[in-house]
Order: C-alpha cells, then sequence, then structure tokens
C-alpha cells in the first residue's frame, strides 16, 4: 500500500461497455489493481460512473447510496424481457388514441396543460416502492436474478423501498416517446420506470435510453471521456479528502482526535469542533487541519462519533 495513489474519478461510460468493463479499463490506466465505482450502469445506460481507486474504493458504501439523476427515452408500445430497447420483444399493443394525441400536443408544447402522462409522473412521484427488473443483479437464494431470467426462469422479486425527488417531462415526440428527468434513491431502477409509466399510460413500454448526469454531487462538467487517451485519468481525479467532502458533512480533527480515529476509537461529540451540529444518525468525513487527508469517516451518534471506515490518505 505504501506510495499507492488514491483517489476518486468521474468517467462519462459511453454506451455499450458493462461498469465492470470500464472498471478493467480503469486499472490498467491508473496502473493499479484497487479500483471500483460507485453504482452500475447498464451497458445501454450512459453518464456518470463515479470510479474509485486505492484507498478510494473503502468509500464504496457511502458515495453508492447517493441519490441519482437520470435522462430516461421511454418508448411506448412495445415491451421487452430485460424492459430496456435490448431485451426480446414479449408484447406490442396499440398506444391508447387519448395518450398518441397527448403525446403531439406535448411535442410542441411539453410544459402544457397536464393530462395523462403529467397524472402517471404524480402517481410515480409518490411512490415508496417498486419492484425491481426480474433481469437484475438481485439475489434470489444466492444467485442472481438475471442469470434464473436468462435460463428462462419467472422470476418475481419483493417490492424495494425507493423515494422518487423528482419525475418530470422534458419533451416528447410523436408517435409515442417521451423524453425525462429523474432524480431519485439509490435501488432506484429506471427500466422498472418504463414498464411502470406505461401501465399508467395503459400499453407496454420500455427504456430505450437512458444517461445519469449526476449521482451524489458529481456530474458530468470534468468527466473523463473514456475514449480520450492523452488526458491523463490521474490529473482529473480528487483527492479522499475532496471527495469526501463533497459527499458528506465534514469535521476537523486535532491530532489526539487524529491518533484516536487512526486507532478505530469513537470521538467524543462534545470534544470535536462542529460536532453539535451534525444531525445523528449522519455518516461523517473526518479530515485533518489541513483538510488534505481523510482519516477516517464516521456515524453521529449519540454519545459518540462512531469509526466506520479509517483511510491512510498519502497527503
Amino acid at each position: 500500500m505504501s506510495g499507492e495513489r488514491s483517489g476518486v474519478l468521474v468517467v462519462d461510460k459511453p454506451r455499450g461497455p458493462t461498469s465492470h468493463d470500464v472498471v478493467a479499463t480503469m486499472r490498467r490506466r491508473l496502473g493499479t489493481r484497487r479500483v471500483g465505482h460507485a453504482g452500475t450502469l447498464d451497458p445501454m445506460a450512459t453518464g456518470v460512473l463515479v470510479i474509485l481507486f486505492g484507498e478510494g474504493t473503502k468509500l464504496e458504501p457511502f458515495l453508492s447510496s447517493a441519490r441519482k439523476v437520470y435522462r430516461a427515452g421511454v418508448e411506448l408500445g412495445r415491451s421487452t424481457t430485460t424492459l430496456d430497447a435490448e431485451g426480446d420483444t414479449t408484447e406490442e399493443a396499440p398506444v391508447p388514441g387519448e395518450v398518441l394525441a397527448e403525446i403531439a400536443r406535448l411535442e410542441s408544447d411539453p410544459r402544457g396543460p397536464g393530462g395523462r402522462v403529467e397524472a402517471a409522473l404524480q402517481l410515480e412521484r409518490g411512490r415508496l416502492w417498486q419492484v425491481p427488473p426480474a433481469f437484475s443483479a438481485i439475489k434470489v437464494a444466492k444467485i442472481r436474478s438475471h442469470t434464473r431470467a436468462r435460463a428462462g426462469e419467472a422470476v418475481e422479486l419483493e417490492a424495494r423501498p425507493v423515494v422518487v425527488h423528482e419525475a418530470r417531462l422534458l419533451s416528447a415526440r410523436a408517435p409515442a416517446a417521451l423524453e425525462l428527468q429523474l432524480d431519485v434513491s439509490k435501488g432506484y431502477y429506471v427500466r422498472a420506470f418504463a414498464r411502470d409509466l406505461g401501465a399508467a399510460l395503459g400499453c407496454p413500454a420500455h427504456l430505450g435510453a437512458l444517461a445519469r448526469i449526476r449521482s451524489g454531487p458529481f456530474d458530468l462538467q470534468a468527466a473523463l471521456d473514456l475514449d480520450d487517451r492523452e488526458r491523463d485519468p490521474l490529473a482529473s481525479a480528487l483527492s479522499l479528502a475532496q471527495a469526501a467532502a463533497r459527499s458528506l458533512a465534514s469535521l476537523h480533527l486535532d491530532e489526539t482526535q487524529e491518533r484516536l480515529a487512526r486507532a478505530g476509537r469513537g470521538l467524543d461529540p462534545e470534544r470535536v469542533s462542529g460536532a453539535a451540529e451534525i444531525p445523528e444518525g449522519a455518516r461523517v468525513a473526518l479530515l485533518d487541519t489541513s483538510s488534505r487527508r481523510l482519516i477516517a469517516v464516521c456515524e453521529r451518534r449519540p454519545a459518540e462519533l462512531a469509526i466506520l471506515r479509517v483511510f491512510h490518505d498519502l497527503p
């Protein structure tokens, strides 16, 4: 571990490769085996993939839990096995005439008067539970759901809790396509959204395109183009301290507190400056006094800052 580079890098994932493929590419380019990511993107999806390397891989549980923002293209009239454009067709049916007429109207004025599309989105905004796609990485009796589905097994997954912070129409394209923006919690499947939107509109549907434009505080503004071989990925990376301070509340420790934290010892909130303002249950980045190094991530508990992860972050 001595001398190992660590950090967080935002990659603009192209359509085609899996998230694992991107990790393999970054292992070669960064020159380290310790590379991971904070939130999977399907092969057909593009956009923000947060890459973690070195000690940064320890940040995964804290960064992957962040809410995500997507732009989704939904095609009405056809459903598929995978709920997206890459699956086999399972059903084709006419889109109700009322919905087609509304899409034609929304094409010229997507902010026009609400109708069935807006009613369906309003229903989605109130969603508390979502049934994941059968083609997902969720394990059923220790076997991935997508493995069972590909083998022809009928897979029924239990609904999982989700939060929908935003669901709004961006544009419509006749005869039967919608582009939408979603701001959602961890665990939300946009492919399942396409399925459920179609059901609310009275027809089958599938996800035609997907781009993740934000993951927590990370967006595409300074993202690395995976095909850009001239740009040094290390020059684009954030330090662990920078990434953690963007993603979590942060506190600074003096030398005595730093030694305790590095030993995994809980800290007295009353003795750490600013800890009184941190809400109970929050995850907190503990930095050195210069803000150059991430020492640990802790959880604010009633009488303790409980250490969850310790980092060996080089200055």
